[in-house]
């Protein structure tokens, strides 16, 4: 994808020319790229992504149709606040921690550009989230510390399991222990079956419910590779049959509207694996404009 390849119209403006932060002035959306990719249980190359998605926003207009139609940019103030160095390990998660603690003193909402699933477990405790709704395949309880243990790692450090909802948990992308631990701890659990029978509103309105009970602050855990394999290739776990990209990003801007919403993550895309027409950055960059367009209609 080459950005410089693109047209230039005056009357056709191109989202993700975002002003760096300055100052201490509120901001309503600010995102940060959080590019892990050294415990990843799976080789990739996520650290590239946040770069990849930010080249990919130029793609699209910030408009939403409406009617009548709104330019996000004139509706929002929206900030990019770079990338954190290196943020895989102990010291790279407290750097993280540190940053969006600093961000949300003066931010509405944070998006964090990953990087793969492990900076989950950073950014909602740097956002001070108490409760959480992830959009992933996978339950992400397994020991250890990888991409594959982040919600099990937020609820060893105190985050309470029953304000903990995972939305589009896939049939022989998980094993029956790690379904157990889910139902020990009270988790939430929204198959991709549940999702599909029940409907988007529908269990949107439930996981926000669960995890926001009492108006908590919730964390937005976008695992892209909830999607089928055919519209996201570059994610190393995605398999045939999953979320089709018109449900996650229904998904993604119905928990957005919510303002409990304070941070949310977009991961385990791996730019330097996807397909040559960038089909899996395109949709992360989307995911991007929807947690836009679900603030700015909050």
């Amino acid at each position: 994808m080459t950005v410089s390849a693109l047209s230039a119209d005056p009357l056709w403006p191109r989202a993700g020319s975002w002003p760096e932060v300055a100052g201490e002035d509120w901001i309503d959306v600010v995102l940060l790229g959080v590019p892990a990719f050294r415990t990843s249980l799976s080789p990739t190359g996520a650290h590239a992504t946040p770069a990849a998605v930010r080249d990919a926003l130029q793609r699209y207009s910030p408009t939403l149709m409406g009617p009548p139609p709104v330019d996000l940019e004139q509706a929002l103030r929206i900030a990019d606040a770079g990338d954190i160095a290196d943020p895989d390990g102990p010291d790279g998660e407290g750097r993280v921690r540190e940053r969006v603690r600093e961000m949300a003193a003066q931010a509405g909402l944070i998006v964090a550009l990953g990087g793969d699933n492990s900076i989950t477990y950073a950014v909602a405790q740097g956002a001070d989230a108490s409760g959480l709704i992830t959009l992933d395949a996978h339950f992400d309880l397994r020991d250890g510390v990888s991409n594959g243990s982040p919600v099990r790692r937020l609820v060893d450090d105190g985050l309470d399991p029953q304000r903990i909802v995972q939305v589009g948990i896939a049939d022989f992308a998980n094993s029956a222990a790690y379904a157990h631990r889910a139902a020990d701890l009270g988790i939430t659990v929204i198959t991709q079956d549940d999702l599909r029978r029940r409907g988007i509103a529908d269990v949107v309105a439930e996981a926000l419910e669960v995890a926001g009970a009492g108006g908590s602050e919730v964390h937005l855990d976008i695992d892209v590779d909830v999607c089928d394999r055919s519209v996201a290739p570059g994610c190393p776990a995605s398999v045939p049959g999953g979320l089709q990209g018109w449900e996650l990003r229904a998904l993604v801007r119905g928990v957005a509207s919510d303002p409990r919403v304070r941070s949310a993550d977009i991961v385990e895309v791996d730019a330097t694996a996807d397909t040559p027409d960038g089909r899996t950055v395109r949709l992360a960059a989307l995911c991007v404009l929807e947690l836009l367009a679900g603030r700015a209609t909050t």
